[in-house]
């Protein structure tokens, strides 16, 4: 009878394109890194599930809800900050700070925000703590997955546990759309089943998404689904901090009693608190998300041993290589930490590629923070008419008509005074069903609280002060009803037709 060959056993050119996935089972560890990966969860979580309930006066009539995304009135509110439309740069500014402090930490520390602070890996953390309250730890839960025949009681367990799961996901789904709805006025219409279809959906759509990459997918949406593991060596350096064993230290391995082995006792530990199945011995690789567990998983076993820990740490390929240089000529199983600990170096933090990102980065924050303080209340644009261009009246002047937009960022509605410059004494203008005249006889406009407002603008030029020129130049300005700067201002032409 001949045997199939596995997948490893077939030659490069034969092996199949799709392999089964191999299903991790990671063991708990507790630590240094695994408490620092708790706090981040409680905190990333605690932000994402209780902002929206945080309340901010805005005044009468306004939202006051901290941070909403309305998309009826097509505003951002976050705090005291309200993003119109039309400011969307501001979003795309903070997508590219985000960006680069992404850049930055990963040539620092490596994939330091995939192991801590990636959604998918938070969330996955979260299921993960749940699996192991309900079925038990790594040993329990392959042992129940072995089984042919399940218990009533190994059916519970995996009942309750997908229950649990979608609990989660579910509130999660609640919570995102909680940026886009008032969250109190959300939950009552939860209470009383009276929940608008779209927002039904939107909640499904993040459950599903949430318990299905949460939950089953895990390790694979950070190997295969996730751009970020294909491109991040770009940004690293020989300086830069990533998750690596000391094969100076470890090498070669053996038992523990044997004195011309290394540290390492090949007990595997390293590789079952991987959350994504990864052997950190066989060097930095594009499945290992940069979690750290693997140290806390090391540091037990050494110190059990009555080893040193930092057989797997955060270090440097600089460092690597020094202590491995000065640990080349000792013989194998000799102890090789002082020599191997005194080759290190301090890394370099400041060098040209961390000054570039944070150059980088204080550019476009300076940018922001200047666009933010010099922005205007109410802004003004001007939409000439296309369809005539300008219409000749009976005594041969010409007149142009314009569209104002206001739009006004303040809370309350207010009466501006319009004055156009730039054309030859003898012009007028007047807007069409305007509020009136102000005290200087230039035509008011009225602007909408938080709002845009439109009115209709007529320039009129007689025939004995037209310009020479086909187009002229023409600023348009919103004053104060008493005069004094103003507020808001827009360029345009004024057209007549050819001497």
């Amino acid at each position: 009878m001949t045997s199939i060959p596995s997948p490893e056993q077939l030659a490069p050119e034969e092996q199949p394109l799709y392999a089964p996935r191999k299903r991790v089972y990671p063991q708990a560890v507790r630590g240094p890194v695994r408490r620092v990966k708790w706090a981040v969860l409680i905190l990333c979580l605690g932000l994402y599930y209780l902002l929206p309930w945080l309340r901010w006066d805005r005044g009468p009539g306004m939202p006051d809800q901290a941070v909403l995304v309305d998309m009826a009135q097509g505003r951002l509110f976050f705090f005291w900050l309200e993003i119109w439309p039309q400011e969307v740069y501001y979003l795309t500014g903070l997508l590219v700070l985000g960006a680069i402090a992404i850049f930055a930490a990963t040539s620092v520390a490596g994939r330091v925000w995939c192991g801590f602070a990636c959604p998918q890996t938070v969330w996955t953390d979260l299921f993960m703590l749940v699996e192991r309250w309900i079925e038990g730890d790594r040993n329990a839960r392959m042992r129940r997955d072995r089984k042919k025949v399940w218990s009533w009681e190994d059916r519970g367990r995996k009942a309750a546990k997908h229950a649990a799961w979608l609990f989660i996901a579910q509130a999660t789904g609640g919570a995102w759309v909680n940026y886009f709805n008032d969250a109190p006025t959300l939950f009552l219409q939860f209470l009383h089943v009276e929940v608008p279809l779209g927002v039904l959906g939107c909640m499904a759509l993040f459950t599903f998404t949430t318990y299905l990459l949460a939950g089953w997918a895990r390790e694979q949406v950070c190997t295969y689904m996730c751009p970020w593991p294909r491109f991040q060596s770009a940004m690293l350096d020989a300086d830069s901090f990533v998750v690596a064993y000391r094969a100076w230290r470890g090498e070669t391995r053996g038992k523990a009693k044997d004195p011309k082995a290394g540290d390492c006792v090949d007990c595997g530990a390293c590789v079952h608190a991987c959350p994504t199945g990864v052997d950190i011995r066989d060097g930095y690789q594009m499945g290992c998300i940069g979690c750290g567990l693997c140290i806390d998983a090391c540091d037990d076993i050494m110190r059990k041993l009555g080893r040193a820990p930092g057989l797997i740490a955060f270090e440097t390929d600089v460092n690597l290589a020094a202590s491995a240089a000065a640990t080349s000529a000792l013989p194998p199983g000799e102890a090789r930490l002082a020599p191997g600990m005194a080759a290190r170096r301090i890394p370099r933090l400041i060098r040209p590629r961390s000054l570039m990102y944070a150059g980088v980065a204080c550019v476009v924050a300076a940018l922001m923070v200047f666009g933010l303080a010099t922005r205007q209340e109410v802004a003004l644009d001007v939409l000439r008419d296309r369809q005539p261009v300008y219409v000749r009246l009976s005594d041969g002047g010409i007149r142009n008509g314009y569209a104002l937009k206001l739009s006004d960022r303040r809370h309350a509605s207010a009466q501006l005074a319009v004055q156009v410059e730039g054309l030859p004494r003898g012009a007028s203008w007047q807007v069409l069903d305007g509020p009136g005249l102000d005290a200087a006889g230039r035509p008011l406009v009225a602007t909408q609280a938080d709002g845009v407002a439109e009115w209709r603008l007529l320039v009129t030029l007689p025939a004995a002060a037209l310009p020479p020129a086909e187009s002229t130049p023409v600023t348009i300005r919103l004053l104060p009803p008493g005069g004094g700067h103003a507020l808001a201002s827009s360029a345009t032409v004024f057209l007549r037709p050819k001497p």
